[in-house]
């Protein structure tokens, strides 16, 4: 337990904020204007409507404790030199995309601030622990029929 709060306690009465939502400045973000993948026609070869997010955690102006929080978030998106890359290829138009990587961006740095519920310790119910030794006890009657059959 924490502090005598339950689970229902922090999910339902708004939870533990450390902060208020730390907003990403669009400056400090590089778009790159890439063709989008996959079936299209002629359209989708001659035209570069993806977008290609790059965003340099160490160079940002987030605070410390965000920026250590988020290079050490598991995530494939990071990169190991510290460079959150989104490709977003969704929409038909740039600015769509565009604006689909800076969502997915701000969703990343939401789940990365979001707290981490505590766990709250279980026991096996009645009927689990049954199960369980049921299990065991025909797993042994399996094993038990492949010894040698003395005579």
């Amino acid at each position: 337990m924490c502090g005598g709060r339950t689970r229902a306690d922090f999910r339902f009465s708004g939870g533990v904020t450390t902060r208020p939502a730390v907003v990403i400045d669009p400056a400090e973000v590089e778009f790159t204007a890439i063709r989008s993948q996959g079936a299209g026609g002629q359209n989708v070869n001659k035209v570069s409507s993806a977008a290609h997010l790059r965003f340099d955690i160490g160079a940002s102006s987030l605070p410390e404790d965000v920026k250590q929080r988020l290079l050490g978030w598991p995530d494939q998106r990071i990169s190991g030199d510290g460079v959150v890359v989104i490709k977003a290829q969704t929409h038909r138009s740039l600015p769509r995309n565009q604006a689909d990587a800076l969502a997915r961006l701000q969703a990343l740095l939401d789940a990365v601030l979001a707290p981490e519920l505590p766990r709250l310790a279980t026991r096996p119910t009645r009927a689990s622990k049954r199960r369980r030794l049921d299990g065991k006890a025909r797993r042994g009657e399996v094993k038990a029929g492949r010894q040698r059959v003395s005579d």
